[in-house]
């Protein structure tokens, strides 16, 4: 089937649909449950700002990449559910000037399909100026739309973060985690942040993106939930930094202390096991006491990703309208997004031949340290060949000549 479908402009439509701000998106007040923008003027506005084109496409996109890696599986009540999922996703403009010209074929989806995502945990500070992005993925979907890669970017790798006029951001040189928070300083907001990430990731790969992601891991626990549990599997024993049981019931280490009762640390212990949505997270969180540090985190929140892919298959979330309507509920408050228009059926009809199975885990520098002087990570050779290989879309190749790039976990 051909696909016509728009991707970004180069600037923006006058009216096809209200302009994408680079406003900040406030993480959800705990006490409240509502998210809020912040403006120029500091006041807060509990009113979203929604583009009206179809926007269920704009799940399928991420949560697709995520959670619905389905060849030929059923999706129900597609037209139904656009309005919710429109009522659900926040929208924000996430990639700025990162997108893809239409020169690197921003008009379609026949071509390659590069996704950003972004990990932030907004559960310890509230305040969208301290925010950092501590997991950082790139997923490529070849041209030929039958397979599906994850590679991931270590959150210390020294990067030239370039200056930023919406925040007056003069741009240096940092880690790229640090270049989220840059962004999101003076009004940039999460938007911003993910605006200035996008830049920098292209700065340091030369890919371009067609749509990005910013997934809120504290809110991934409903995603999970909803989804009942999750396979993984442990191959270090590791302590958890985050959290304690008090009482046989999970909290975070701040909280654990103003309690009373029994309490016990949590330890995840090797084996392969279903996990409920905060023990896996918590998992996926940990680096501190693991032989490759991020590397093996990094790796580790790949194989939480798959898991929910395939999960969200086998347990016949996508065909059951009910299931469906909780895991769209629960994606609301993990995700906000940016992708461009895309029909639902075109891309249904793009994605068919992309499975759970399809899904391959590749890692940067073999998987382990490569520090400079100051401390940071720095990109191996290899690592950079295979950026290349993603903007030139022969990744399939660079991987028969360099298996070492291959994640362990499956």
């Amino acid at each position: 089937m051909p696909v016509q479908s728009r991707r970004r402009p180069p600037s923006p439509e006058p009216s096809a649909a209200p302009p994408r701000g680079a406003s900040g998106i406030r993480p959800r007040d705990p006490k409240d449950g509502k998210n809020s923008k912040e403006k120029k003027g500091g006041k807060k506005s509990t009113k979203r700002s929604r583009r009206k084109d179809p926007l269920w496409a704009r799940l399928v996109v991420i949560l697709g990449a995520l959670l619905m890696f389905s060849s030929g599986a059923g999706i129900v009540g597609v037209e139904a559910m656009s309005n919710q999922v429109n009522n659900s996703i926040e929208q924000e403009n996430l990639l700025g000037d990162a997108g893809k010209s239409d020169a690197e074929g921003g008009k379609d989806l026949e071509g390659p399909i590069d996704l950003l995502l972004l990990g932030v945990d907004a559960r310890a500070r509230w305040d969208v100026n301290d925010t950092r992005a501590d997991t950082i993925i790139i997923l490529h979907i070849p041209a030929s739309h039958d397979q599906a890669y994850l590679i991931s970017i270590p959150r210390d790798t020294e990067v030239q973060v370039p200056a930023f006029k919406k925040n007056g951001y003069r741009g240096g040189t940092t880690k790229a985690t640090e270049a989220f928070f840059h962004g999101a300083q003076n009004g940039g907001g999460w938007a911003g942040g993910a605006q200035l990430m996008a830049q920098t990731i292209k700065k340091l790969t030369g890919i371009s993106f067609d749509g990005a992601a910013i997934i809120d891991f504290n809110g991934f626990k409903g995603v999970i939930d909803a989804l009942g549990s999750i396979p993984m599997c442990v191959d270090q024993e590791v302590e958890s930094h985050h959290m304690t049981l008090v009482n046989g019931q999970p909290k975070w280490n701040a909280d654990a202390k103003k309690l009373s009762g029994t309490k016990k640390k949590v330890v995840h212990k090797k084996g392969c096991r279903e996990m409920e949505g905060w023990e896996a997270l918590d998992y996926s969180r940990q680096r501190y006491g693991l032989k490759n540090g991020d590397y093996d985190r990094q790796q580790n929140q790949q194989q939480l990703i798959k898991a929910m892919a395939k999960k969200a298959i086998d347990s016949g979330v996508m065909t059951n309208p009910a299931k469906l309507n909780a895991l769209i509920k629960a994606a609301g408050k993990a995700f906000v997004l940016d992708t461009g228009k895309t029909p639902l059926v075109d891309f249904v009809f793009t994605m068919r031949g992309v499975t759970t199975n399809e899904l391959v885990l590749l890692r940067t520098n073999d998987g382990s340290f490569n520090e400079n002087a100051a401390g940071r990570e720095t990109l191996r050779p290899i690592s950079h060949e295979m950026f290349t290989a993603v903007k030139n879309d022969t990744l399939a190749d660079f991987i028969l000549n360099n298996p070492s790039v291959i994640s362990k976990k499956k």
